[in-house]
């Protein structure tokens, strides 16, 4: 029959929000618990809103279910079934009202519009203390509603209970009428106010997570950058002393002096790179791009002209010079290194070429790039260049060897940001 499956829905439903409820409220006392564990400060924003929230309202309905019981009510068989009919609906639509999804499915406004025409119905028949359905009618819609329609649908609401309320109870109506607009707008304003707060706070929460998993890779890629390079150069510097420590002890002596110049430098990088303050730069890069081409035994040339470059560009290009001679010296197998910086008064290119038959191309951010750099290398940079309007590209050369070539405004600005 189909009262009977309506019941079976209705039983559904009430299993189905009370099982929502309990998780919710298990998942809230789990996050205090795991605040408290960890001694952080615990923000209380109370448990998750439900329709049991809205649920003790029903009392304003117990006047006409206490004339049913009393047999003031005419035909209370069909005033019996419009309770019961209202109530169920009521519950229905209070309980789909905190889900987005399901506030917005066309059955719960379906349902809402049924409440309407049942309460029109009881309050034309019977008057008196049905006419306080209105104001439940007015909750359930404040429940339901958000947006620019609120305003125009509560008005109307309002004027409706006025109108019914005026032709059963006279001068009553305006109790009915402002109780009905009042729980409209006040229940609409409650509920839009406590769901813009749990959102403002999960917003806070994402954006703390994302600033945390933002410093983590900004403090990845600076270490790979700082000490890929760095211990490239002391690996190498430290081979040639032990070439020449036999033979050449002077010349051994200025290679340790280098590493040890080397490893203080990058002491004072890291810590610049911890809080965030490292800036680069290109005259210092170049120099030390000389030592360590020379120190591999690889002959560097460098050429710059163009104009000047503002000290976010020269970080810029100074990041790629450093990975690129790392790559050099780790993997080309050159003799020979050529390192171009030119530009024009709006762009600035930066080419660095070897003469390698190594595997350099393994970094290379391009379609033939090897898989697992990750966010490192020259695919980081990539990313970096892009974010300030530049590019890079990395390949095989014109003729043989590696080439890394890099281009950037001259005036390129956001260093720090990466997309994630």
């Amino acid at each position: 029959m189909p009262w009977m499956r309506e019941v079976t829905c209705q039983l559904h439903e009430w299993r189905a929000a009370r099982a929502r409820w309990k998780a919710d409220m298990e998942r809230y006392k789990t996050e205090q618990r795991a605040a408290r564990a960890s001694g952080k400060e615990v923000r209380d924003p109370g448990p998750p809103p439900t329709g049991f929230a809205l649920l003790p309202w029903l009392l304003m309905g117990m006047g006409a279910f206490s004339n049913i019981l009393q047999g003031r009510t005419q035909q209370p068989w069909i005033g019996a079934i419009g309770l019961l009919a209202f109530n169920s609906l009521y519950i229905y639509v209070t309980f789909r009202a905190f889900v987005k999804e399901t506030r917005e499915a066309r059955s719960t406004r379906v349902a809402l519009v049924l409440m309407g025409l049942i309460t029109c119905t009881l309050a034309i028949v019977y008057g008196g203390t049905w006419l306080y359905f209105f104001p439940l009618l007015g909750l359930a819609t404040g429940a339901i509603m958000r947006g620019a329609w609120l305003g125009r649908i509560g008005f109307a609401l309002t004027v409706l209970a006025a109108v019914v309320s005026a032709y059963r109870a006279g001068w009553d109506a305006v109790n009915v009428a402002y109780g009905t607009f009042l729980s409209t707008m006040v229940t609409a304003a409650i509920l839009s106010l406590s769901e813009a707060v749990r959102e403002l706070r999960a917003a806070r929460e994402e954006l703390a997570r994302r600033a945390v998993e933002k410093e983590r890779l900004r403090f990845s890629r600076d270490l790979h950058d700082l000490l890929g390079h760095t211990l490239s150069v002391i690996v190498v510097k430290s081979e040639a002393a032990r070439r020449l420590a036999t033979r050449d002890l002077d010349a051994a002596l200025v290679q340790v002096t280098d590493i040890e110049s080397v490893g203080r430098q990058a002491l004072t990088e890291i810590r610049e790179a911890v809080t965030g303050y490292r800036e680069g730069s290109l005259a210092t890069e170049l120099d030390r791009a000389r030592s360590a081409l020379s120190a591999a035994g690889v002959e560097p040339v460098v050429r710059q002209s163009g104009p000047p470059l503002v000290p976010q560009t020269e970080a810029l290009l100074g990041w790629v010079v450093r990975e690129a001679v790392t790559n050099v010296v780790r993997h080309s197998g050159a003799t020979h290194c050529e390192i171009t910086v030119d530009g024009t008064p709006d762009r600035v290119r930066l080419t660095v070429t070897d003469d390698g038959t190594g595997s350099s191309a393994a970094s290379s951010p391009g379609p033939s790039a090897a898989t697992g750099i990750g966010g490192t290398g020259l695919k980081g940079l990539t990313e970096r260049l892009a974010t300030a309007g530049g590019s890079l590209e990395a390949g095989p050369g014109a003729r043989t060897g590696f080439q890394v070539r890099a281009e950037l405004p001259v005036e390129a600005t956001d260093l720090t940001e990466v997309p994630a």
